[in-house]
């Protein structure tokens, strides 16, 4: 009773970062209902690094580091914070938030080929199967069922694009993060890795009019950049990495499979996106693909 017990608590804390990370996407669209992704982007952080900071002063885990692993983490920073928001936030002005969640989806996919091609990792026959059915799925969901309009050059929207770049580059943050989580506890490597993003996002933000667009912020438009900031960039990851201390990655991960449901079902709520059947059996076919590329293991880098 007591190993169930300690399994489940584990469990419920991925649960959690799985539901917020697939209501991310729509949080995200609704402040930029308000002010650009550059603002959002750097409010949202900023609110993580507080809290992640307070976490890592709790648990007594912080420590210096050298110049090197400094400069180790500003990269992963850069890759995993300021750049791949931007091309998420950027990418949600003209994108629908289920698009995205469908394209995040297939994050499993370009690690798996980054194994392949750097790591010279087998994929087998059912992995290449399952990349090509991921694939397919992808065109359903950007096409809207359309598969005649990509072969009249119309891939979707520019925001398909930008997010669809987004996964690629998560893929190659994840697999760099893997030498810097032997080595340092996950939430004090968060932490630096949050901060120095934060911090580029920060030039970003104070070259452009970040300042003067916070004041345009509406009670909706804070709630949403509260959300992100306490639950999706604070809270998610800390509970997400908890769960890999205690139980194993696979079991973990298999939980991602919910965040594009999760996603879909909110933002038809909340954003009133319509339900398209092409969606589905779109989304179907990358979570199929997914688990073939993957099984038995499945990444443990958070998405969002």
């Amino acid at each position: 009773m007591a190993k169930k017990h300690a399994s489940f608590i584990p469990l419920l804390k991925a649960f959690f970062a799985v539901v917020v990370w697939g209501a991310s996407f729509i949080a995200t669209k609704i402040a930029l209902h308000d002010v650009s992704p550059m603002t959002v982007v750097w409010l949202r952080f900023g609110i993580g690094v507080a809290l992640l900071g307070a976490f890592v002063a709790a648990r007594k885990e912080f420590a210096f580091v050298s110049l090197k692993e400094l400069g180790y983490f500003s990269l992963l920073g850069f890759l995993g914070i300021t750049f791949h928001q931007w091309l998420q936030s950027t990418g949600l002005q003209t994108s629908k938030a289920t698009t995205t969640a469908w394209i995040v989806a297939t994050i499993p996919i370009f690690i798996a080929l980054l194994g392949w091609f750097i790591l010279r990792e087998r994929l087998g026959v059912l992995g290449v199967v399952g990349i090509l059915l991921a694939a397919f799925g992808v065109l359903l969901v950007v096409s809207q069922g359309d598969l005649g309009a990509l072969t009249r050059g119309r891939f979707g929207v520019i925001g398909d694009v930008l997010v669809l770049i987004s996964a690629p580059n998560w893929a190659v943050f994840s697999v760099v993060s893997r030498r810097g989580l032997k080595k340092h506890p996950p939430t004090r490597m968060m932490f630096y890795v949050m901060i120095t993003g934060w911090l580029f996002t920060s030039v970003w933000f104070t070259a452009g009019s970040g300042y003067n667009e916070v004041s345009r912020l509406t009670t909706d438009g804070w709630i949403g950049i509260l959300f992100l900031g306490v639950f999706c960039s604070g809270l998610a990851y800390i509970y997400w990495y908890d769960a890999l201390k205690e139980i194993p990655a696979s079991k973990v991960g298999s939980l991602l499979y919910l965040e594009p449901l999760v996603a879909v079902v909110v933002a038809s709520v909340f954003l009133h996106e319509a339900l398209f059947l092409a969606a589905f059996v779109g989304g179907a076919l990358i979570l199929a693909g997914v688990w073939l590329v993957n099984r038995p293991n499945i990444t443990d880098a958070p998405p969002d």
